[in-house]
């Protein structure tokens, strides 16, 4: 039995609200804990009760990351905030090609916001977690004035380790480096899009949250330190990218068009809505950038993975001490896929 035992009659999940009782530290929040954070995360971390977790790792290199996720809805096609929150911040440590051992989470949540919704979250969090096999095993709870969030932000952290002799980094690419895509681009950006305007497909759009460190471990393995970096393009989308890493490197890059896998559905609704989808959020999708004797190889490993099926040779890098991204355009033309200006899709993750 943990300190939040026992704590009198249980919440109401169904048509219960969240108040400003939830957020007070007293017997009302460690209830909150309890019935929706302990049931969804369980692990043997959080019934000891404590204020922090304590855990043994194997030697080697250590990486952490923290983020922040406000996506706007809240539930859209293919997950939802939680699932999200755990899969981005998970794929942000896979990218060092590490392996993830643990995550904390945290909740802002705004008065009003309804018990039902934040067990639905909280329970496709653990569920992602469990999948991933990445416990939540630390985390807190705050809740603010109605009129003063929206609905409710997660914050999340996790550690992992990377394996020895391994070091990718966005400064190692160098000219005549492949450059590989895991799958089709847009599918996020779009699914949170067409909740948010309330669109319809034929056939309907889903993201592509998922997480990516499975993926990774497969590369790894298949070409090691060929691999220069990794990298997920979220926000900003693949052109984003492929610009932050030109810059970080100082090269350029020059991408195929016919070779960027996009599925005709997300193609549609982008031409709908006015929206390119290079520049489109993904939160299922890695790049890789890998030295040329490798390319077969790593390419023939990430397609045979569930989660790189549709992997696809996308360019190369060249020299240009303009760190220009090109591309050559379906009709044989060219043209430079500069930086995103201003905020595309905002609230997208």
């Amino acid at each position: 039995m943990n300190k939040y035992e026992p704590l009198g009659r249980k919440l109401d999940l169904r048509s219960g609200r969240v108040d400003l009782s939830h957020g007070s530290g007293g017997r009302a929040m460690a209830r909150l804990i309890a019935d929706v954070f302990h049931k969804a995360f369980d692990n043997e971390f959080l019934r000891a009760g404590n204020d922090q977790s304590v855990f043994d790792i194997a030697g080697g290199r250590m990486v952490m990351t923290t983020d922040g996720y406000v996506v706007s809805p809240l539930f859209f096609p293919g997950g939802d905030i939680g699932d999200l929150a755990v899969n981005g911040t998970i794929n942000d440590i896979a990218m060092a090609g590490a392996k993830p051992l643990y995550m904390s989470a945290s909740f802002i949540i705004e008065e009003g916001f309804p018990l039902a919704d934040l067990a639905r979250i909280a329970q496709s969090m653990g569920d992602a977690s469990r999948a991933a096999n990445v416990p939540i095993i630390t985390g807190d709870t705050k809740v603010v004035e109605r009129g003063k969030a929206d609905g409710v932000f997660i914050s999340t952290s996790c550690v992992g380790v990377v394996p020895a002799g391994l070091y990718l980094s966005g400064d190692r690419a160098r000219a005549g480096d492949i450059i590989l895509l895991s799958g089709s681009i847009g599918d996020h950006g779009v699914a949170v899009m067409s909740k948010r305007e309330n669109l319809s497909f034929e056939t309907q759009v889903l993201s592509d949250t998922a997480a990516l460190h499975d993926l990774v471990a497969v590369m790894v393995e298949a070409a090691g330190a060929s691999i220069r970096l990794m990298r997920d393009p979220t926000r900003g989308g693949l052109a984003a990218t492929l610009n932050e890493i030109a810059h970080q490197s100082r090269v350029g890059v020059r991408i195929e068009e016919a070779a960027v896998p996009v599925r005709p559905q997300v193609a549609a609704a982008c031409e709908l809505l006015g929206l390119d989808p290079l520049f489109v959020a993904n939160e299922g999708k890695l790049v890789a950038f890998v030295a040329p004797e490798a390319t077969e190889k790593l390419l023939a490993a990430m397609r045979a993975h569930p989660l790189g099926q549709d992997s696809a040779r996308i360019g190369e890098v060249i020299e240009d001490e303009h760190c220009f991204v090109q591309m050559t355009t379906a009709f044989g033309g060219g043209r430079i896929v500069d930086w995103l200006s201003g905020e595309q899709l905002p609230r997208i993750c």
